[in-house]
């Protein structure tokens, strides 16, 4: 299996100005990561707030650079601080971003949200352009009727539904999707979540999945990494992780965390459903 991302050493420093009672210093947010991930399979970072893990998600997705370390995409070295990515980069690797409803412009009907990114980094006619989004629409579980609709005419969960089509209208192999699913409610997180292993497998795509919530990765990923304070901590397979984690601050998350999964969602929207069915009866 071919490796799509690679990081070698990855650190990430910001410098604080000085103040009233000290001088200007500077913080390292990420001391040294490595990974890889291979083709058609899910990284997840898992950490608690504050711990770099969506510092590293947006140097994986080219937004922000890395101070220091090697960032490899196809076995290519790519660093932003040199040259900023062309289109076929750009097309390569794309972000879906925690909040849906902070994501889209207001001001944009859905369909011009999707053709964007066409209009910016192809020169695909406007018809085909328009083609392209009502599939995507689809394909997401949406439909062209939504077309000419405003974000706000939306529900959250379809909103990410928009965000990732929008994702996907370049036909990247990369996908990192920060906090994807924290924003929605639990019924509408194991719809998204089977919408994103479902695109996965129809699209052969790499996904690294940044979030807090194990239950979320247990179900998603296929290797997991751990973050405490800017440094991995762990990494191996979900399987390994899950049933042997070897670091404390693993064991510690494992712990504070309540017990629950995209399975125990489903029973208990399916639950609550025939409590209704039955009142209405």
């Amino acid at each position: 299996m071919s490796v799509v991302l690679e990081g070698r050493g990855i650190t990430r420093d910001y410098h604080v100005p000085g103040g009233l009672f000290g001088g200007a210093k500077t913080v390292r947010a990420l001391k040294g990561i490595d990974f890889k991930v291979e083709k058609g399979k899910t990284l997840a970072i898992v950490g608690e707030s504050g711990s770099g893990k969506s510092t590293l998600g947006r140097i994986v997705a080219l937004i922000d650079p890395a101070t220091g370390g090697e960032l490899l995409i196809d076995g290519k070295p790519v660093d932003i601080t040199k040259a900023r990515p062309g289109p076929g980069m750009r097309s390569r690797v794309q972000m879906v971003f925690q909040n849906p409803y902070g994501s889209l412009n207001p001001r944009q009907k859905i369909g011009n949200v999707l053709m964007e990114p066409l209009v910016i980094n192809t020169k695909i006619p406007a018809a085909e352009r328009r083609e392209r989004a009502e599939a995507m629409l689809i394909r997401v579980g949406l439909g062209p009727e939504h077309f000419n609709r405003y974000p706000h005419m939306f529900s959250g969960g379809q909103r990410q539904r928009i965000a990732i089509a929008r994702a996907l209208m370049l036909n990247p192999a990369l996908l990192v999707l920060d906090e994807p699913v924290s924003a929605l409610d639990l019924s509408v997180q194991a719809q998204v979540l089977n919408l994103l292993a479902d695109l996965q497998d129809e699209f052969g795509l790499t996904y690294v999945f940044v979030s807090h919530d194990l239950s979320v990765v247990r179900y998603i990923a296929d290797e997991v990494m751990v973050i405490s304070q800017g440094e991995a901590v762990e990494q191996g397979s979900r399987e390994e992780v899950f049933a042997n984690p070897r670091h404390p601050y693993t064991r510690q998350l494992f712990a504070a965390t309540p017990v629950t999964d995209v399975e125990a969602i489903r029973a208990r929207v399916a639950r609550r459903k025939a409590a209704r069915g039955a009142v209405t009866a």
